[in-house]
């Protein structure tokens, strides 16, 4: 297990910070268009779909889908190396096809994850402002 001085933290930005704030609630956030109805990740001044700048975080449910994944082996991850082996993944939300989040899949063996694998959100608390989203198995 890693602890918060080991894992390096997130750079918070002013584009980033309503992802962080809600995470830090736990809750999922994702920056919508509000022309357009197309989301963005990671966000983005002006939207991918239509270029317009009236971008809005919104909550969206956490589940999804592992779109891909790869099983970390090296010791070479700051704040991982007593975790090897473990999952880094691609999880597509249900919201949008294609809308994709980087992310670790604790709890999951490397055996065990496949893609198409159906997944929910979970928050690790890495500090007091910060719990980063992260996906566990969801239920069957």
């Amino acid at each position: 297990m890693t602890t918060e001085r080991d894992r390096a933290l997130p750079a918070v930005t002013d584009l980033t910070r309503p992802f962080w704030e809600a995470a830090n609630e736990g809750r999922l956030a994702i920056q919508g268009c509000q022309a357009c109805g197309y989301y963005n990740h990671p966000p983005r001044p002006l939207c991918d779909r239509c270029q317009s700048g009236d971008l809005r975080f919104e909550e969206v449910s956490g589940d999804g889908t592992v779109w891909s994944f790869t099983v970390m082996h090296q010791k070479s991850i700051a704040g991982f190396q007593d975790s090897v082996p473990y999952v880094t993944a691609l999880v597509e939300l249900d919201e949008q096809k294609h809308l994709l989040l980087v992310t670790n899949l604790p709890g999951v063996s490397a055996e065990n994850v496949k893609v198409g694998m159906r997944v929910k959100v979970s928050f690790e608390r890495l500090s007091d402002e910060i719990a980063l989203p992260q996906f566990v198995a969801a239920a069957s």
